[in-house]
């Protein structure tokens, strides 16, 4: 009994890493064709932390949106 729930766990394992795992690794470019990393980074005027693919890029800096961006 204990067996059958161990390869069952196994199974689930392998088939979670290969279907959902691959996924969530996407690589975003930016303008210039160049890969952007799913990292943090800090606005400058609010402070809020935003990921660098959903981030506004202007002058070296990432802004949460543009309002952040227009102060």
């Amino acid at each position: 009994m204990i067996f059958k729930v161990l390869v069952f766990a196994v199974v689930a394992y392998i088939v979670y890493a290969m279907f959902f795992k691959k996924n969530r690794e996407k690589n975003v470019k930016d303008n210039n064709g160049e890969y952007i990393e799913d990292t943090m980074d800090e606005c400058p005027t609010c402070g809020t932390y935003i990921s660098k693919s959903e981030a506004i890029l202007s002058n070296g800096k990432y802004y949460c949106s543009e309002k952040c961006l227009n102060k």
